[in-house]
């Protein structure tokens, strides 16, 4: 569970490997990088609510 941080690092050089891998600029993928900080907040916050409601 403490290792719940390395998740977005992973996915970010995932998905700039992907870029670097097709010739895309960072600028041009900013929308991957959006999203995946987007989805571990939701999936940080969603974690965070349901240890605070099974206390």
């Amino acid at each position: 569970m403490t290792r719940l941080f390395l998740v977005p690092l992973v996915l970010s050089a995932l998905w700039w490997l992907f870029l670097n891998y097709h010739g895309l600029s960072v600028k041009q993928g900013a929308k991957g990088f959006y999203i995946i900080f987007a989805f571990c907040g939701a999936f940080g916050l969603f974690l965070t609510l349901i240890m605070w409601f099974m206390q």
